[in-house]
């Protein structure tokens, strides 16, 4: 039987404690009046920020300074079929103190791809939320749905 059922809303607290395990999310924003997502390493200030470090001349940059976006990250295994996924949604800005931009060089994340003379790109948790989805191991109706183990197709 499917169960629709099987997903768990995460309180604030529970979403930030789980963003705070992964290395790697996606920033949602519009560019050119088209939606966009952007995969980039982050990590969490103190006050619950998404901490990004880019190159200043990025499209990234360009598109979210100053504007509200949403940043997503999640975590699941398709054998348990189970995982979570959560979403930050606040305004972006580009970190422009020199003082903060001193600090987050200590702190912050540190980008795979360190571009030279980086910026800090800050987005204020003003909204989080998560979800939870807890072993759906019952197989939808007629087998639809069932997972495969990745790379079979069947």
């Amino acid at each position: 039987m499917f169960q629709s059922d099987s997903f768990r809303a995460l309180d604030r607290q529970e979403s930030l404690r789980l963003l705070a395990k992964v290395p790697v999310g996606r920033v949602v924003y519009t560019r050119q009046a088209l939606p966009a997502v952007t995969p980039i390493n982050f990590s969490l200030d103190a006050d619950s920020a998404v901490l990004m470090y880019t190159s200043p001349s990025s499209d990234l940059v360009r598109a979210v300074d100053g504007v509200v976006v949403a940043f997503e990250a999640d975590e699941f295994d398709a054998v348990t079929r189970s995982g979570w996924s959560v979403i930050v949604t606040g305004r972006a800005a580009v970190v422009t103190d020199p003082a903060e931009h001193e600090r987050l060089s200590r702190t912050g994340p540190i980008s795979w791809m360190p571009p030279r003379d980086g910026v800090f790109v800050r987005i204020e948790a003003e909204m989080v939320t998560g979800r939870e989805l807890n072993g759906a191991l019952d197989e939808a109706p007629n087998g639809a749905g069932a997972a495969h183990p990745a790379g079979t197709g069947t």
